[in-house]
C-alpha cells in the first residue's frame, strides 16, 4: 500500500468522480483508476461502486476512507514537526479571537510574542467564543480563546482572566444612573447584538428564556466598533465586557443583577498535533502568567 493510492482514493470519493479528482490531483485519470484498482485487489475488497455515473463508496470503502484520511494526517503532521524541529525558523499560528477580547487584551500579548518570535506568524480568526471552540475542536485554528464553564474533555487550555459582562448604555439612558440592570429589564430593551457564535448572545437568549420575555434585538453585527457606534448613538444597549469600555466616555458599564463573569482561557485540541510555534506561543502565556 503507497501514500499515492490513499490520495488518489481521499480525492476521488471526495470528488465523487474520477475526472474530476484527476484533475484537482494534476495526474492523468487512468493512473488514479488503476491505482484504487491495485488497492482494492491489495485489501480484497471493493471500495467505489462504479455502477452509476456518480460513483459512491461501499460501505467497505466508507470504512476504509476514515482509515485513510487518518493517515494521510498523520504524515502531514509528521512532516510538519521535522520542518519546525529546525529551530522555529518558520511556522504559523492560527488563533480564534472574539472581538473584544482580542481588540482590548490579546495586542500587547501579541506584540510582545513577536519581539521574542519574530519570524513566526500569527494569524487571527475573529468570532465568538462559541464558534472559536468549534474551530478548536474540528481543528481549523491551532488554539483558540473560550468561556471555561464546562469545557469539553478534549480540549487542554491555559486560563487568563476574569472578567465581567456589563450592560452599556449612552450617557442619556435612564439605564445610566443605575448601579444594576435585571435581566427582566434589560431583555425589554432594543438590543444591539453579536451574531451568533458570540457568548454575548446566547447569553441573552438564555435570560429571554428564564424571563419570558422576548428580546427586542433591534441590530446584529460582528464589528465591536459598529455596535459601540449604534449604542453611543442610542439605538440601543448592548452587552460587553467590561474592559472593552472602561475607557470609553461615550458609554456607562452597569452590572447585571445578578451579575455575570466570564472565565476565559485559551485552548487547543489535545488530540490533535499542535506546531512548535503554538507550542512556544503557549509557553510564552504561561512564562507572563508566572
Amino acid at each position: 500500500m503507497e501514500l499515492r493510492q490513499l490520495e488518489y482514493f481521499v480525492e476521488v470519493a471526495a470528488c465523487q468522480n474520477f475526472t474530476r479528482a484527476a484533475e484537482n490531483l494534476l495526474v492523468a485519470q487512468p493512473a488514479i483508476s488503476k491505482a484504487i484498482q491495485k488497492l482494492e485487489q491489495e485489501l480484497f475488497v471493493t471500495l467505489i461502486d462504479r455502477s452509476s455515473k456518480q460513483i459512491t463508496l461501499t460501505p467497505e470503502g466508507e470504512v476504509f476512507l476514515q482509515h485513510a484520511k487518518g493517515i494521510l494526517q498523520k504524515v502531514e503532521e509528521a512532516q510538519t514537526e521535522m520542518h519546525e524541529m529546525r529551530g522555529l525558523e518558520k511556522g504559523e499560528i492560527r488563533i480564534g479571537l472574539p472581538s473584544m477580547f482580542g481588540s482590548y487584551y490579546f495586542p500587547s500579548i501579541i506584540k510582545d510574542f513577536k519581539r521574542k518570535h519574530s519570524a513566526l506568524q500569527i494569524s487571527v480568526v475573529e468570532e465568538g467564543t462559541l464558534q472559536v471552540q468549534k474551530l478548536v475542536e474540528r481543528g481549523e485554528i491551532d488554539l483558540g480563546v473560550i468561556v471555561i464553564d464546562h469545557p469539553p474533555e478534549h480540549l487542554d487550555y491555559i486560563p487568563l482572566l476574569d472578567e465581567e459582562m456589563v450592560v452599556c448604555v449612552p450617557l442619556e439612558h435612564p439605564f445610566a444612573k443605575r448601579n444594576r440592570v435585571s435581566y427582566h429589564d434589560l431583555v425589554q430593551e432594543p438590543l444591539i447584538l453579536f451574531k451568533e457564535g458570540y457568548f454575548q448572545r446566547q447569553l441573552v437568549l438564555e435570560t429571554s428564556k428564564i424571563t419570558g420575555v422576548t428580546p427586542n434585538v433591534s441590530f446584529s453585527a460582528n464589528q465591536l466598533s459598529l455596535i459601540k457606534s449604534f449604542v453611543g448613538e442610542g439605538l440601543g444597549v448592548t452587552l460587553f465586557l467590561r474592559l472593552a469600555v472602561a475607557s470609553d466616555p461615550k458609554l456607562v458599564p452597569i452590572s447585571l443583577d445578578p451579575p455575570v463573569f466570564l472565565s476565559l482561557a485559551v485552548a487547543w485540541n489535545k488530540n490533535r498535533y499542535l506546531s512548535l510555534a503554538s507550542q512556544a506561543f503557549l509557553a510564552f502565556l504561561k512564562q507572563r502568567k508566572e
